[in-house]
């Protein structure tokens, strides 16, 4: 296994949940502790999904060349599923994925504890949840059928945006500008997985519910990325019978 594209997925997952998750914890509703509770500015939902979309960005065109981009678990067995990513790299992808997302997540957690009165666990710190933990006040039914369709079509788009035949080198803007629109609809939903790293840094140090809850946002997006899969290659592209193509530039 060649050391640089795992150092690759670290990066590109950690800058993913740094970027993504500390737009969410840092600057969504700063300043958090105006004298005006009830009124608080910041950036919102709009600029969390932005916020998403540009660390998968700018991440996928630094380092896509390196790895692939995948940045996400969901991902790298989508595209396995798609015969454009080796099986002998899945294992080792998930692992570093996943210790760049708890690593992203332990960096946040010191630079949010950096203002007085933050308090991580109360804060939610951006996991994902449903229920009682949903931003909208979702139910479990609700969360999974978002998940898993949002992660289906990431996938999809990441396939045919990186396929031989797409335009070259408008990937990265593509996949991108999908998981902007994607936490566009579902933060309201879930606080927007489709990504099981993104997920696990979080849940980690928040515990209880959120580790809780932390296997829907595994089986939902992996479920996502497998149907994603699926669907382009043996319905949009008729590659089912072709051989497996380079890794993908996704995230």
């Amino acid at each position: 296994m060649d050391l640089r594209k795992l150092a690759a997925e670290f990066l590109g997952t950690f800058w993913l949940v740094l970027g993504g998750c500390g737009a969410a914890v840092l600057a969504a509703q700063f300043p958090r502790y105006a004298v005006d509770f009830a009124n608080p500015s910041g950036i919102g939902f709009l600029g969390v999904s932005f916020a998403f979309g540009l660390t998968v960005l700018t991440g996928a065109y630094a380092l896509g060349h390196v790895s692939g981009g995948h940045f996400n678990p969901a991902v790298t067995i989508g595209l396995w599923t798609a015969k454009r990513h080796p099986g002998r790299d899945v294992a080792p992808y998930i692992v570093v994925q996943v210790i760049g997302g708890i690593v992203a997540a332990g960096v946040l957690a010191v630079i949010a504890d950096g203002t007085e009165g933050f308090d991580l666990k109360a804060s939610g710190f951006a996991a994902n949840g449903f229920a009682d933990h949903s931003p909208g006040g979702y139910g479990v039914g609700a969360a999974l059928v978002a998940e898993i369709v949002m992660t289906a079509v990431f996938v999809l788009v990441i396939l045919g945006a990186t396929s031989k035949r797409a335009s070259a080198g408008m990937g990265a803007l593509a996949i991108g500008l999908c998981l902007t629109l994607i936490h566009l609809v579902t933060i309201p939903v879930t606080n927007t997985s489709v990504n099981p790293a993104r997920s696990t840094g979080p849940a980690v140090f928040v515990g209880g519910w959120a580790l809780e809850q932390l296997w829907l946002f595994w089986l939902a997006p992996i479920v996502g990325g497998v149907v994603g899969a699926v669907v382009y290659r043996y319905v949009i592209s008729g590659e089912a019978s072709g051989e497996m193509e380079a890794d993908a530039q996704a995230a």
